[in-house]
């Protein structure tokens, strides 16, 4: 512990005079550089210019100057003597399930600004929330984009968006990635676009679970799935109790990406009297649905918008292409967009599809003069390519599962097979623990202990540190990003809550804060406020991803051992100038008394305590609460 701690802090100084993020240049080209001095081979793998190697400079960097390449934000890593590895000193990262990639941003160079740019104009907030699903038999997990008018203006209700992310991408990709929040709130201030609600699923909650079901389906299945049942079933209930939702199908929209488009066609196909707006972005859905391909006329008067859009590089082209020339065939009308410049099966596609569309949404008469403009499918060449299963077996091959909880501990895996020695580092141990290697090339050692422990941990490479690339929670550091482990069966996991309230977690982008706002059951009674602070390496999200503050909260809250409470990572500045109420504190933990995250959670979890068993502060006339009791979906 002594030993994590202490050379956390030495590593991070070091490593932020040693290294730096990649620079952009003023004729459009990039250099990267990375420092490891152990090296032998160092290459950079970024989407607009494949794998290159690097060259070791007199300093000791490798670095390269790549390109130029177009202004947009593109995924890369460094591959160091065959291991993939995130850049360790830029903050801003791709979520998946599976590769950990570093996002690189690179600006218009003639000063102009591009959609998802983040603009002096009045932002929209982040929310995550956590819902019981009855489909899924566990807790799901989505983010919601609230407009700026939202938080001002009581009264209104919005339509709503559900956008959805492709294969082993999290609920988080199309806002950390796809920037659907910027673009938003960029078209919102040209007025450009209609105000509404976006809400991004999770697109694989079998994952969520403390045990896969038995017949998991798989993830590319045409509808019927847990997926579907969920969003119907579940989320969009959830969406509409819980936030202010004008709730008819031509105020609902649907549309994904990948895997997401497929879910994104088939859902809203199959449920026309909830969905009039229809989005796919290179993917592609079944052509087995007879109640509405077979009605054209009628499948027509239902759908406002039918808009497709794929890359003719795109891996999944040919499949795209076969379900347009499908639909013109059946007589059903849809918007088809192709592009041939942004990398094929790209989020760079993605963000591009994501503009074109949202100015339509919800707009019929714009939405009307694109369909009536609608042009019919590419002509067939013969040579596209299809999405067989082979492509997926090679793309998606059979994963390795780490961390694995038994009862016999925790076991890490980690595939290096020309790797000379690989170890675990974890914040709970003293010392690095050795792996050994099977004939296979994977490493893998056990914790008996520590079973339900929270703690951050790595693999040691030869000497360098590595996330692991099978565990998709990352926690949120501003320098190395360590994996997370959090048995889901512990009771402050969400997977293992069952059906419980949950409450939200918001950041406010611009403030560079997080807020938790406990669950009310609509109505406020005397909230208690606590104060989090980052430790030096964290983020605004740490004491939330990492620490878990809001699943041990809604634990303790419906366990009835603790009071409704307000949690932030906000300086409460402006609580100095509200009137001074009897009873009113605030209560501040600092993660930076504390050297691990075990410590930090226990440490939360015996306040939580102490707060459930004060008596409450009265405030009188204040009609239940300090807030007057208004909706929590309000404050």
């Amino acid at each position: 512990m002594t030993k994590r701690f202490l050379t956390a802090v030495t590593l991070l100084s070091l490593s932020l005079s040693a290294m730096a993020q990649p620079r952009c240049n003023a004729d459009g080209t990039v250099t990267f550089q990375y420092a490891n001095d152990s090296a032998q081979k160092v290459m950079v793998d970024v989407q607009f210019a494949g794998r290159k190697e690097m060259a070791r400079g007199a300093d000791g960097k490798w670095t390269v100057t790549l390109g130029p390449a177009a202004p947009d934000m593109y995924p890369y890593c460094f591959i160091v003597d065959g291991v993939s590895v995130m850049d360790p000193e830029n903050p801003q990262y791709f979520p998946n399930e599976g590769f950990k990639n570093s996002l690189l941003e690179i600006p218009a160079l003639d000063g102009t600004s591009l959609p998802h740019d983040i603009r002096p104009v009045p932002h929209g907030r982040i929310e995550y929330v956590h819902y019981y699903s009855k489909s899924l038999n566990g807790t799901n997990a989505a983010v919601v984009y609230l407009p700026p008018s939202y938080l001002t203006d009581h009264q209104k209700k919005y339509p709503v968006f559900y956008l959805i992310s492709g294969t082993t991408d999290t609920e988080e990709v199309y806002y950390k990635v796809g920037r659907v929040n910027y673009i938003l709130d960029n078209l919102l201030a040209d007025k450009q676009a209609k105000e509404m609600i976006v809400v991004m699923p999770y697109g694989n909650p079998t994952k969520l679970l403390p045990e896969p079901p038995a017949d998991a389906m798989p993830q590319t299945r045409f509808g019927g799935d847990v997926f579907s049942q969920d969003l119907i079933n579940d989320l969009m209930p959830y969406i509409e109790s819980n936030y202010r939702t004008i709730n008819n199908a031509d105020h609902r929209a649907i549309g994904g990406f990948s895997r997401g488009g497929n879910q994104a066609l088939y859902n809203g196909l199959t449920h026309l009297d909830k969905f009039a707006y229809l989005c796919s972005y290179s993917s592609f859905t079944s052509t087995d649905i007879p109640e509405v391909y077979d009605h054209a006329a009628e499948t027509n008067k239902k759908i406002q918008l039918f808009w497709l859009g794929v890359g003719t590089d795109d891996f999944l082209y040919g499949n795209a292409r076969d379900y347009m020339q499908f639909l013109d065939e059946k007589g059903i009308r849809s918007v088809k967009e192709y592009t041939n410049d942004k990398f094929g099966h790209t989020w760079m596609n993605a963000k591009y599809f994501l503009t074109k569309t949202l100015p339509l949404l919800f707009n019929k008469k714009a939405s009307a003069e694109a369909m009536a403009n609608a042009q019919p499918a590419m002509a067939a060449t013969g040579k596209e390519q299809q999405f067989t299963p082979q492509v997926m077996a090679r793309l998606f091959p059979r994963p390795i599962i780490s961390p694995e909880y038994g009862q016999q501990g925790i076991t890490f895996r980690f595939k290096a097979p020309q790797a000379r020695q690989v170890a675990l580092e974890a914040e709970i141990l003293p010392e690095d623990m050795a792996m050994e290697r099977d004939s296979d090339g994977v490493w893998s050692v056990t914790l008996a202990d520590f079973l339900f422990e929270t703690f951050e941990y790595c693999f040691v490479v030869d000497g360098m540190r590595v996330a692991d690339p099978y565990n998709m929670y990352l926690s949120p550091d501003k320098g190395f990003k360590y994996s997370i482990a959090d048995n889901p069966r512990s009771p402050f996991n969400f997977a293992s809550q069952g059906n419980i309230a949950h409450g939200h977690v918001s950041y406010d982008l611009e403030r560079n804060e997080a807020w938790y706002m406990s669950p009310t059951n609509g109505r406020f009674v005397a909230p208690v406020f606590i104060q989090l602070i980052p430790g030096s390496g964290d983020t605004m999200e740490s004491w939330f991803k990492m620490g878990g503050a809001d699943a041990v909260a809604d634990r303790l809250l419906a366990d009835g051992k603790t009071k409704p409470c307000i949690i932030t990572t906000s300086t409460l500045e402006f609580m100095a100038n509200m009137p001074q109420m009897p009873g009113f504190k605030i209560r501040t933990l600092r993660a930076d008394d504390y050297p691990t995250w075990g410590l930090r959670r226990r440490a939360l979890f015996k306040l939580l305590l102490d707060i459930g068993r004060e008596q409450a502060p009265q405030f009188p006339g204040m009609g239940g609460g300090p807030f007057g009791g208004r909706p929590d979906n309000d404050f």
